[in-house]
């Protein structure tokens, strides 16, 4: 039985990339959605970088969900498919087919760079998982969103749903090597390792908190000293 149900997936998945120019419209609306946001966030970054003098993240990275993940994805929640209608069941159950992961120094800029972002009126906000402030239970952290952004193709104006990721760069090394450990099979003492890895993410949200107190003292400290520059200044004038 399960021989027959991988065949029939194969062949499910085989069939879709036959049907070709629906399913690459399909994905071509996703692709270009990724470039709308990453331009919104670049251009946000540009607005940072001249009144403050930083940036208020380090990267962007951006990914487009394969055809045999999608269709992988659609067989695990049980929802019956076909060559005709995966293109709207895409759209209606899955989020995540564009995604973006935002990689900023501290946590204060992530929710400042979100903020910023959801504040543009052509950007809908469907959903948020904020796992900075309710971790995962193995000691996940990032802030999730997924966002409805218009697309302007040739047939017209058309809505599509990107999942923005935002996490400081202690959260993205954490994550990375969760994700690679993950999948090793045969571990001895699995259950030790699964603690020790949430006990690592305990320590990296302590480092991303002190990192922030010592950022922010600093900033006071620039503003100390400009205000006493300024008053200086203003004395001998």
């Amino acid at each position: 039985m399960e021989k027959m149900e991988e065949t029939l997936e194969e062949y499910q998945y085989i069939k879709i990339l036959e049907s070709g120019r629906r399913f690459m419209e399909t994905m071509n609306k996703y692709r270009c959605a990724i470039m709308e946001v990453e331009t919104k966030l670049n251009v946000l970054n540009a607005e940072f970088s001249l009144q403050y003098d930083r940036n208020p993240f380090e990267s962007i990275k951006s990914r487009l969900k394969s055809p045999r993940s999608i269709i992988e994805k659609l067989h695990r929640r049980g929802i019956p498919f076909s060559q005709e209608t995966v293109e709207e069941l895409v759209e209606e159950n899955l989020y995540d087919v564009a995604g973006i992961r935002v990689v900023c120094a501290f946590q204060e800029d992530i929710y400042r760079l979100a903020d910023l972002l959801l504040r543009q009126d052509d950007i809908h906000l469907i959903r948020t998982k904020d796992y900075i402030k309710h971790p995962k239970p193995n000691g996940y952290r990032s802030l999730h969103l997924i966002l409805e952004i218009p697309v302007f193709l040739e047939k017209g104006k058309t809505p599509v749903k990107v999942e923005v990721q935002f996490r400081t760069i202690a959260m993205d090394f954490w994550a990375s090597v969760d994700h690679k450990l993950r999948y090793k099979k045969d571990v001895e003492d699995e259950a030790l390792i699964v603690e020790k890895l949430r006990q690592c993410a305990e320590t990296i949200s302590d480092l991303d908190d002190e990192m922030q107190r010592i950022r922010n003292m600093i900033e006071a400290g620039d503003r100390k000293n400009a205000g006493k520059e300024g008053k200086r200044n203003h004395a001998e004038n």
